[in-house]
C-alpha cells in the first residue's frame, strides 16, 4: 500500500486535478460538509433516482455500504472528530454530489476545480467494493445521465456568476490570473465584456486559442506528427497487443478493449500507442495529428469513477490509473485514413476521466481534415488521450526534452510530437 508520504510532495497531483497533499482534500472536504449539513433542500430528481438505485438493487446496495465500511478508521482515511471516514456513508455521499451540482465549479488553488466528486470518492474508490460499484452498468449509466445534468447547468447563463473577479473563487480574480498568466493573450476573448465574452461556464471551458497561438508544426510536410491536444507526454508503448492484463500494477494496452472490439482494431496489433494527459487549466479541444480521411467517428460510453485496484488506497489512484482507464472509461475514437501511405490507417481516442467524460466529435465519417484541424473536444475539462499507429509505422518521438510520465509538462498543441521515417 502507498501513500503520498513516499511520494515527492507537489501541490497538485498530475495534470492539477487533485492536489497532491491530502491535507488540502480533507479541509475542502469539511468545508462542503459543512454546507451541507445546512442545505435542507431536497435530492434534485436525477440524485433522487441514483438513491433508488441505489436501493433498489441488492448488489448495488451491498456494494455502496462495503465501500464506505472497507475505508481504514484510522489516520489519513479519516478526519472528523469521531475518528470515522469523511464520507461516511451513501447518503452523505449523494447530498455532498447533489450539492456539487447546484453550483457552477469556483477557481480554487488545490485543483479540485477539476475533480469536486472524484474528491468526495476518493478513498472508497480504492476500495475492492468501490472498485466493483464503479465497474456495474447500472451505475454507470446513471452516474451518465448526473453528469449530464450537470453539464446542461453548465452551459447555462446562470452559471456566469463563477466568472468574475473574486480574488479567491472567480474565474478573473487574482489567484486565477497568477495560475493562467497569459490567458487574455492566448485565448479568445474580450475582457473589456462582462465576463470576457464568455457565456457560460461551459463556453469558458471549452475556450479557443487566438489566431496565432498554436502554429502547426511543419504543415507541409505530412511525415511529421502533430500534437493532438495541449498535453503532457505520459507513455509510449510499442508491439501492442490485442489482449492484455490492464489491471495489474504496469497497466499495460489491451486494444481489444481500448478500442470495444471495432473490427479495424486488426490493424493496430503489434503497433504503437502514445499517450498524453490534458490540464485542469488549459485547452480542452483535440486536433487531427496528421492529414487524412475520417473513417469512423463514435463516442464509446464507459465508466467514470473506476480506477486500478493495484493501485490500492493511495489518493492518487485516479491520477496513476491512466493507463488503465483507456480500456473501460467513456471516450471517443476517430479512425483517420493518413494521406501518407507510411502511415496508413491512425486513430485518435480522446478519454474521458470521472467528470470530464463529456466527448464531442465535430467531425463526420468521410470528412478529409488536414493536419491541426479540429476533431472535438471535452466540455468541463479534459483528461487523456492515445493515438495509435500500425505495426509498419517507424516513428522518432520528440517529448521536447522530457521523458513521458506523470512528471511531465505540456507540449503545445500541434506541436511536432514524431517524424515517420520511411
Amino acid at each position: 500500500m502507498k501513500t503520498t508520504a513516499n511520494k515527492k510532495l507537489q501541490a497538485f497531483r498530475v495534470g492539477r486535478w487533485l492536489p497532491s497533499d491530502q491535507t488540502i482534500l480533507e479541509k475542502w472536504l469539511n468545508d462542503l460538509i459543512a454546507e451541507v449539513e445546512k442545505d435542507k433542500h431536497p435530492l434534485l430528481p436525477v440524485i433522487e433516482e441514483f438513491k433508488e438505485l441505489i436501493e433498489d438493487d441488492p448488489e448495488i446496495f451491498m456494494w455502496f455500504h462495503l465501500m464506505f465500511e472497507e475505508v481504514p478508521r484510522k489516520p489519513p482515511f479519516n478526519n472528523n472528530p469521531a475518528g470515522q471516514p469523511q464520507v461516511r456513508n451513501y447518503h452523505l455521499m449523494l447530498r455532498l454530489i447533489n450539492r456539487i451540482m447546484t453550483k457552477a465549479p469556483e477557481f480554487n488553488e488545490t485543483g479540485l476545480v477539476g475533480f469536486p466528486i472524484n474528491a468526495i470518492l476518493d478513498w472508497s474508490m480504492g476500495t475492492t467494493a468501490g472498485y466493483a460499484a464503479f465497474l456495474n452498468e447500472k451505475v454507470n449509466w446513471q452516474l451518465k445521465r448526473i453528469l449530464t445534468e450537470w453539464s446542461i447547468f453548465l452551459c447555462s447563463n446562470d452559471s456566469k456568476y463563477v466568472l468574475n473577479e473574486d480574488p479567491k473563487t472567480g474565474w478573473f480574480g487574482a489567484d486565477a490570473k497568477k495560475a493562467m498568466p497569459d490567458f487574455d493573450k492566448e485565448f479568445k476573448c474580450d475582457p473589456s465584456l462582462p465576463y470576457h465574452g464568455f457565456k457560460s461556464w461551459d463556453d469558458f471551458f471549452t475556450r479557443e486559442f487566438r489566431d496565432g497561438q498554436r502554429p502547426l508544426a511543419d504543415p507541409d510536410n505530412d511525415a511529421v506528427i502533430a500534437n493532438a491536444c495541449e498535453s503532457a507526454p505520459y507513455r509510449i508503448a510499442h508491439q501492442v497487443k490485442q489482449h492484455d492484463k490492464f489491471w495489474i500494477k504496469a497497466q499495460p494496452y489491451s486494444l481489444e478493449h481500448m478500442m470495444a472490439n471495432d473490427p479495424l482494431l486488426e490493424n493496430f496489433i503489434g503497433g504503437t500507442v502514445y499517450q498524453a494527459f490534458l490540464s485542469a487549466l488549459s485547452y480542452h479541444r483535440w486536433h487531427s495529428p496528421v492529414s487524412g480521411k475520417i473513417v469512423k467517428a463514435y463516442v464509446q460510453d464507459g465508466t467514470y469513477y473506476a480506477e486500478a485496484l493495484s493501485e490500492g488506497y493511495d489518493p492518487a489512484g485516479p491520477n496513476d490509473s491512466q493507463g488503465y482507464i483507456t480500456e473501460l472509461a467513456t471516450r471517443a475514437l476517430i479512425f483517420i485514413e493518413a494521406d501518407n501511405p507510411a502511415i496508413g490507417l491512425m486513430c485518435v481516442m480522446p478519454v474521458g476521466m470521472a467528470e470530464v467524460s463529456s466527448c464531442q466529435i465535430t467531425v463526420y465519417e468521410g470528412q478529409h481534415v488536414k493536419k491541426g484541424e479540429q476533431l472535438g473536444m471535452f466540455h468541463f475539462g479534459g483528461s487523456t488521450h492515445c493515438l495509435f499507429f500500425g505495426p509498419q509505422v517507424k516513428l522518432v518521438f520528440d517529448m521536447h526534452g522530457q521523458t513521458p510520465g506523470l512528471d511531465s509538462s505540456n507540449i503545445p498543441l500541434k506541436s511536432k510530437i514524431a517524424t515517420v521515417i520511411t
